[in-house]
């Protein structure tokens, strides 16, 4: 299945160099793949993985183990940010 793949802030330099100006690429993942299996190959630091969203909605830690997506979902990460 297919699904949209966003890294935002800092954490896109850890997409494939011809899609970071996006920060986003189409994914092709496994039916049942969980959100941690899913973003386990592109190497983030686990304490950079702080708001994970599906299709806009937060998912929390102790979700992110179990938490699997279907065809068309969207799934975006951003760093820690801290303001000012």
């Amino acid at each position: 299945m297919q699904i949209e793949f966003k890294l935002y802030a800092s954490l896109g330099q850890y997409l494939p160099a011809q899609v970071r100006q996006d920060n986003r690429m189409p994914l092709e993942v496994a039916a049942g793949a969980s959100i941690a299996e899913i973003i386990l190959p592109f190497g983030l630091p686990e304490k950079l993985v702080h708001l994970v969203l599906v299709n806009g909605v937060y998912v929390p830690p102790e979700e992110r183990l179990s938490r699997t997506l279907n065809d068309g979902d969207v799934l975006a990460i951003w760093p820690p940010i801290a303001g000012g």
